[in-house]
C-alpha cells in the first residue's frame, strides 16, 4: 500500500513544476558512469571536492590512456541533489565520449559547457555543475602527480 504522504514518480516528473530539461531528468533518473562500490576499482587519479558537513560532496575516479593522455573512464559518486547528479553524469559522458577527452582539454572543462549540454539548469543550481568539473580537475592533477615523467599539461 502506498504511503499517502509520498508522491509517486509520475507526479515528480510531469507538469509545470518540473524546472529541469529532459536531458537533466534523463541523467538524474539514469545516471551514467556512477560508481557505487570503489573497493575493487583501480583508478589512475581520484578527485574529491565538497564537504560532508554541508552535504554536497563529489568523488571522481579516472582511468587514463597513458600513451594518448586521454580519459578512458570517468566514474563518480556524489552526495547531492538532482542537479549535482545530472551535472556529474553529463560531465562523465563528456570526458569519455569519442574515445576520451585529452587531459589538457578535460582540465579546462567548464561548468557552463556542462550546463549547456544539459539544456540548462536553474540559476540557483549553477554550483552543482561546479562540483563535477572541480572533482575532474582534482582527479587529473592526482594522476599527473603520480605520473610526473609522462604527464603532459
Amino acid at each position: 500500500m502506498k504511503n499517502q504522504n509520498t508522491p509517486d514518480i509520475q507526479s515528480c516528473t510531469q507538469g509545470a513544476s518540473w524546472l529541469y530539461s529532459e536531458v537533466v531528468k534523463d541523467h538524474f533518473f539514469n545516471p551514467r558512469n556512477i560508481l557505487i562500490d570503489e573497493k575493487n576499482y583501480e583508478a589512475d587519479g581520484i578527485g574529491i571536492v565538497g564537504s560532508p558537513a554541508c552535504g554536497d560532496m563529489m568523488v571522481v575516479w579516472i582511468r587514463v590512456d597513458e600513451k594518448e593522455q586521454k580519459i578512458k573512464e570517468c566514474k563518480w559518486r556524489t552526495f547531492g541533489c538532482a542537479s549535482a547528479i545530472a551535472s556529474t553524469s553529463m560531465m562523465s559522458v563528456m570526458a569519455t565520449e569519442n574515445g576520451g577527452m585529452l587531459l589538457k582539454h578535460a582540465k579546462r572543462l567548464t561548468p557552463e559547457a556542462i550546463i549547456d549540454r544539459l539544456g540548462g539548469l536553474p540559476d540557483r543550481k549553477y554550483h552543482c555543475s561546479v562540483l563535477g568539473h572541480q572533482a575532474l580537475r582534482e582527479a587529473i592533477e592526482d594522476y599527473q602527480q603520480k605520473h610526473t615523467d609522462t604527464a603532459k599539461t
